[in-house]
């Protein structure tokens, strides 16, 4: 009988390559959908709905204009379009930059004190907007021309509360950027799957648009360890209000370009998924709450264990065969022999774990060269992809490991 070890190995990655079928199979089954939305957005718009933007905004003087600017040159009818910025207390330039906008008739902008995260500021805002339908967009992100525009029909479904965008990265200069810039191409795919199951569980910050009354009827933001817009999108589910994607709305935001601030960030994301899912437990594995319930939601959680437990066999196996290592040079010292480069299929190893692995690879290969073509991704991603798919695997464990840590002994983080 296999080791307690090999059996969880062989569980986890089950588990992986069962989930990468559900997205394959699920993508052909909307490739169809997807083509019949791309006809439908084209129709022109016979009523536009009134929208309002909110940008909250903490330091953010270097980044904060470009926002503004991408809003106002949104093509959508301006007496139907309103900013909302809120200066969440900077310390720096950022509400002298806001003030450059105050005559403008689009934009109305609000300081107060930072109260320690983001939620305060959107609430504040969400008290003072009037329209139909509102969204929030982070002042370091930028939205393309037609974003919205590709958003709205899909509010002609009445049972629609929510839609959200594609979120790709702005302009990636180093490697670790360039890193990411896979890992969101990768979600633009999984998230527009999310949206075909009906089990969204996440309405990003950049650019998600609401039906403002979804606030009024459900309340504003909470705290929700630091990433109110899961929190949010898990209250909606939890009352059957829908939420859809619209992949061909674009959001560029600015990615991390150091590890510090990317382990920061991720800790935050990833803290705040364990705790949601604490807060939200009652919808595991509980039918009335669908695919969210049944499946995205625990295989979500199952896999942040899965990814700490093959880390750890990982460097578990590295330290046996480096103690092997040693022991061989005790007994026979050092030996400058080359180990023969000779290929001989013979002793190719084809063990059922093995070949497992290498088919969640192939099909982890298709799913992000289909994720490159559904998220437009006109030049070729090669690179991107080598680094994804080599550097990538080595960085979601240290996050994990700390996330856990903190949510297994309730040790709070901070926004920033």
């Amino acid at each position: 009988m296999p080791a307690l070890p090999s059996l969880i190995l062989y569980f986890s990655l089950f588990v992986s390559l069962f989930f990468e079928v559900v997205i394959l199979i699920t993508y052909f089954e909307t490739r169809e959908e997807i083509k019949f939305e791309e006809e439908h957005l084209k129709k022109p718009i016979l009523s536009y709905p009134s929208v309002s933007i909110i940008v909250p905004s903490f330091n953010e003087e270097a980044t904060v204009a470009g926002t503004i600017d991408s809003l106002l040159k949104l093509d959508y009818p301006a007496d139907k379009l309103s900013l909302l910025l809120i200066d969440d207390g900077s310390s720096d330039k950022t509400l002298e930059v806001m003030n450059r906008y105050k005559d403008h008739s689009q934009v109305r902008i609000f300081s107060k004190p930072n109260e320690g995260s983001k939620f305060a500021a959107l609430n504040f805002a969400l008290e003072r907007v009037e329209t139909d339908l509102v969204g929030c967009l982070d002042a370091d992100s930028f939205v393309a021309p037609g974003a919205l525009k590709l958003m709205i029909p899909f509010f002609e479904d009445a049972e629609t509360m929510a839609v959200t965008p594609a979120v790709k990265i702005h302009e990636p200069k180093n490697l670790l950027q360039r890193i990411q810039k896979m890992e969101y191409i990768w979600g633009v795919l999984f998230r527009r799957m999310l949206s075909s199951m009906g089990a969204m569980y996440v309405t990003p910050g950049p650019f998600s648009i609401f039906r403002t009354r979804v606030f009024r009827e459900l309340g504003g933001y909470r705290l929700a360890h630091h990433t109110e817009d899961m929190e949010m999108a898990l209250r909606m589910q939890k009352n059957h209000y829908k939420i859809v994607n619209s992949v061909g709305a674009h959001v560029f935001t600015v990615a991390p370009d150091k590890i510090k601030a990317l382990y920061k960030q991720r800790v935050r994301w990833s803290y705040g998924f364990l705790n949601n899912a604490i807060d939200y437990k009652d919808m595991y594995f509980n039918r009335k709450y669908g695919h969210i319930g049944m499946f995205i939601l625990p295989i979500a959680t199952l896999s942040v264990f899965n990814t700490l437990y093959a880390a750890v066999m990982f460097v578990w196996g590295i330290g046996i065969k480096s103690a092997h290592a040693f022991t061989k040079y005790q007994v026979v010292g050092f030996s400058a022999h080359a180990p023969s480069l000779n290929f001989n299929w013979f002793y190719w190893n084809t063990s059922v774990l093995i070949c497992v692995a290498l088919v969640a690879v192939a099909i982890n290969i298709t799913l992000l060269l289909l994720s490159a073509g559904i998220a437009k991704e006109e030049k070729f991603i090669g690179k991107e992809l080598l680094y994804y798919l080599t550097l990538y695997i080595f960085l979601p464990p240290f996050w994990l490991a700390k996330s856990t840590y903190n949510t297994v002994f309730s040790k709070k983080i901070s926004w920033r």
